[in-house]
């Protein structure tokens, strides 16, 4: 028997939270962290997912600094890290892409086209 992968998302709105939760629980163990914080407590326990799905847009701590505080982290691990977010703009993207994201995913997202997404990436990543 294969073992689940595990997915970090991390996103202070309930909705995406609970909505991207759906679509991918059926395929993989789902975490959910509502800020960056809970998002870097969980790796500093020591549980390192197999992806990190990350919102940019969130109060206190926003997702270009949990972004650097997780790699920093999970350095070593090669967890890949994806913007799940509703900013978009080549600007931000670009940035995104130079800074080592995996992925790139615009809010809302069609379902299909996400979930291939996610697929090939923790596919990439085995």
């Amino acid at each position: 028997m294969t073992k689940r992968k595990k997915i970090l998302l991390v996103d202070d709105f309930e909705f995406f939270l609970k909505t991207t939760e759906l679509i991918l629980k059926d395929k993989y163990d789902i975490i959910l962290a509502r800020s960056g914080e809970e998002a870097i407590g969980f790796l500093i326990d020591g549980n390192f997912p197999d992806l990190i799905l990350l919102d940019i847009a969130m109060p206190d701590m926003d997702g270009w600094v949990t972004f650097n505080r997780l790699k920093e982290l999970s350095s070593g691990r090669n967890i890949p890290i994806v913007f799940l977010t509703s900013m978009s703009g080549a600007a931000e993207e670009k940035y995104a892409y130079d800074s080592g994201v995996a992925d790139f995913i615009t809010k809302p997202y069609k379902k299909s086209d996400f979930v291939n997404r996610v697929d090939r990436i923790i596919n990439m990543s085995e």
